[in-house]
């Protein structure tokens, strides 16, 4: 099958940026500062008891595909513990001190730039479909890495409530550029989130496996049309196409 792709959706966390460090410190200081904020505004809130909610919204989010948002969550937990009325922009506050601290550590793929300024000489246009539990946080590591000129649009989970490999967001993504799955790309490092739920949709799909991973260790019925070793391999396996 002759393919004619016209964009390419990329995955964020994992395949544009990736994390420089284990998590746990990280995720450590900052429930730390999410806390901190409310604690400054007299709601008290321990940390533990955040995080043990979150793990309880991790452990099915990718089973249901659907995100309630770490806000819908934060406001749950207050209630909770007797606080109803919290003001919003308290709850963004506290969430935007979180998220501060995760940013640190993610940091853009070197390649990531030279692929993006590449595909777009192409005239491939660009977008990117992350799963994430908040926009605004998503939004603004696309601003600060200086990619955001690139995409079209940045859709989330977070945004439209559905995760990947829900088609419903590979859909949604699409339909910001009236083009067929099947004249779409996927770029993403993991395996079930995006190359099944493109496949399944009828796009093409481009797994980055970085290193010395194994890309054949995936036991299911779909096997990518591409994998990458770096970003930049997708250039030529897209003017492969043509």
């Amino acid at each position: 099958m002759v393919r004619h792709i016209e964009a390419v959706l990329f995955d964020l966390g994992g395949t544009l940026m990736f994390a420089r460090r284990p998590w746990p410190a990280i995720i450590e200081r900052a429930d730390a500062a999410l806390v901190d904020v409310l604690a400054a505004s007299g709601v008290k809130l321990q940390a533990a008891i955040f995080r043990k909610r979150l793990e309880a919204y991790y452990s099915v989010r990718d089973q249901e595909l659907y995100d309630p948002t770490y806000h819908f969550i934060l406001r749950e937990v207050l209630k909770d513990h007797g606080y109803d009325e919290i003001p919003e922009p308290l709850l963004r506050r506290a969430l935007d001190a979180m998220f501060e601290v995760t940013r640190t550590n993610w940091d853009l793929r070197p390649e990531a730039v030279p692929t993006l300024r590449e595909l777009r000489k192409d005239k491939h246009r660009l977008g990117i479909v992350s799963n994430a539990g908040d926009d605004q946080d998503v939004q603004e590591l696309v601003r600060r890495f200086g990619i955001r000129e690139f995409m079209d649009f940045v859709v989330t989970s977070a945004a439209c409530s559905y995760r990947k490999p829900h088609p419903r967001i590979f859909e949604i993504a699409i339909a910001h550029w009236i083009l067929e799955p099947t004249n779409v790309a996927m770029v993403g490092d993991t395996f079930e989130a995006d190359i099944v739920g493109a496949a399944r949709l009828g796009m093409y799909t481009m797994w980055l496996v970085p290193g010395s991973e194994d890309a054949t260790s995936q036991a299911s019925d779909v096997v990518p049309d591409v994998r990458l070793r770096s970003l930049t391999d997708a250039i030529a396996a897209l003017r492969g196409l043509t």
